[in-house]
């Protein structure tokens, strides 16, 4: 790293986005996990479901505003919005205004998949028209995905939601990412992909003044998800989810990265440890006393 990028980077700066809370079904949520395990640590209410956040990062680094994620959205009908009661004042533009941002300011918009839950801000309405939220940023995907989720397969196409994905191809502003598995795809930002969950997922495995933080998104979405077993029953391939979290997380302990959390309602972040009995949480803490 020369010394430009060397300053560029002790210069980048994390925030937590929060895009607001949602619920789904508490067993959907915790695969073949025995209710009486999962509901001690998110209690389901009297239909079974749970409240999740939708947590976006916001990585600032020099000129570039990059948002990882931005939730449901709000564009959606009455219809949809009683299946997953959309809960909480927390809203996109509300946390940007906090650091003193605007949609406007958004250079860049990583979408780590096409699930509604984490694209589906992407567009708004404006009238009767669909148009881009971030109208000056470019919005990145990666071409297997993105023909994943426009030809979706019987048991996941609820949750790509042609609205949410296929105005941001329209608008002119849809880029591929073409980074290999563990590469750069800007200085400090390297992509992991995973395809349990879905195909070709994108994690963020960001390098931020010296420290190493990884943006779970659906492979763990909370910290009750480093247990091996828990694995949700959206995913694809639960399989290849247990070796891709094996493989990352025994990474992120061995190397001391902190976890990001998307979906967790109450924890923000955590690093691992290697105890006797497998991966164990060592720290639980927010972004901001992380101090990146």
């Amino acid at each position: 790293m020369n010394l430009y990028n060397y300053f560029l980077n002790y210069n980048m700066k994390l925030y937590t986005i929060n895009a607001g809370y949602f619920k789904l079904d508490g067993g959907a949520m915790h695969g073949v996990v025995p209710k009486s395990m999962w509901n001690k640590v998110n209690p389901s209410d009297d239909n079974n479901m749970c409240s999740w956040a939708m947590r976006c990062l916001l990585v600032v680094d020099g000129d570039r505003k990059i948002l990882v994620d931005n939730g449901m959205g709000t564009k959606q009908d009455e219809k949809f919005f009683s299946h997953f009661h959309p809960h909480g004042d927390d809203s996109i533009e509300k946390n940007l205004a906090k650091y003193g941002f605007t949609a406007d300011d958004i250079t860049d918009v990583f979408l780590t998949h096409l699930h509604f839950d984490h694209c589906g801000g992407s567009i708004k309405r404006d009238g009767d028209k669909l148009v881009t939220t971030f109208r000056n940023a470019k919005y990145w995907s990666n071409k297997k995905h993105w023909d994943w989720a426009i030809n979706p397969n019987e048991r996941e196409k609820a949750s790509f939601l042609k609205e949410n994905i296929l105005p941001i191809q329209e608008s002119g502003q849809l880029r591929w990412v073409e980074t290999a598995d563990g590469d750069e795809w800007m200085d400090n930002f390297r992509i992991r992909y995973v395809n349990g969950h879905t195909e070709c997922m994108m994690l963020p495995q960001i390098n931020c003044n010296g420290t190493t933080l990884l943006f779970c998104a659906d492979l763990v979405p909370s910290i009750a998800h480093i247990s091996m077993p828990w694995i949700m029953a959206y995913d694809m391939r639960p399989l290849d989810t247990l070796s891709e979290k094996q493989k990352l997380l025994k990474e992120a302990a061995a190397n001391g990265w902190l976890l990001f959390f998307e979906h967790d309602h109450n924890n923000e972040c955590c690093n691992l440890q290697i105890t006797e009995r497998g991966l164990r949480v060592k720290d639980i803490f927010t972004l901001a006393e992380a101090n990146l």
